[in-house]
């Protein structure tokens, strides 16, 4: 029998990748996992940033807690970040963006510390973050993916 595939959700946050990844999985049978609630969950922290008011994600941990599950197949991650997981566990990694007005929206509903907003918002991140993720997965791994598309299922 054929594993079934992995896939990877990622974007800036805000972009509808829990939505997307929650959805997915009731449709196909498919392991949603969230790679910030697995963090909390098992405690998977190096330190805290002051700065930025978080924990720091131990990422060492992370792949060590999923390396099993992505073996056996079916997992669709759920994460922000990209650098860090094997290219081996990825079938596939699709990458939600959407318009600036509505993820300024999204974030100022949802997050309570100021400068992190900013941070999260701005657009050189955005620009950065998609330059960084294109030079690390494989380019045929990749879809770019407008999170607006998620409208046509409510």
């Amino acid at each position: 029998m054929e594993k079934q595939p992995n896939v990877l959700l990622t974007g800036t946050p805000g972009v509808g990748k829990t939505t997307l990844g929650k959805e997915l999985a009731g449709r196909t049978g498919l392991t949603y996992i969230n790679v910030g609630e697995l963090a909390k969950e098992g405690n998977l922290y190096e330190g805290y940033d002051e700065e930025y008011s978080c924990p720091i994600l131990d990422e060492d941990r992370v792949v060590d807690e999923l390396d099993d599950k992505m073996s056996e197949g079916g997992i669709i991650v759920d994460y922000h970040g990209c650098d860090f997981f094997p290219e081996r566990w990825f079938h596939i990694v699709f990458v939600l963006r959407t318009d600036n007005s509505i993820l300024y929206d999204r974030l100022e509903k949802g997050i309570t510390v100021e400068r992190n907003f900013r941070t999260t918002f701005s657009v050189r991140f955005s620009r950065l973050y998609m330059k960084r993720l294109w030079s690390h997965i494989m380019r045929r791994l990749c879809i770019s993916y407008p999170a607006t598309c998620l409208r046509t299922w409510k």
